[in-house]
């Protein structure tokens, strides 16, 4: 198995961020929050943001309104909303 490392510090590998990016982090430091990538030396930050590339957010609407944008479904809070 070939593992290619982001964070050295830690041991993230680049299949570890890209998990945590389809699970909605978008940011380095949302990664830096779910694997402490980047929190030590920070020598790694730019290799995430590659990673993460300048796509669009698919949870960044959630974080402009002022919401979690880590929710385990995006949509169960819109429908928490609407039945209130």
């Amino acid at each position: 198995m070939n593992r290619v490392y982001v964070c050295n510090c830690f041991g993230v590998t680049e299949d570890q961020v890209k998990k945590h990016a389809d699970g909605g982090a978008c940011t380095p430091r949302q990664i830096a929050s779910a694997c402490k990538a980047g929190t030590d030396c920070g020598s790694c930050v730019r290799r995430i943001q590659a990673l993460l590339g300048r796509g669009s957010c698919p949870r960044r609407d959630l974080v402009e309104q002022g919401r979690p944008a880590l929710a385990a479904e995006p949509n169960a809070l819109v429908d928490l909303q609407d039945a209130a």
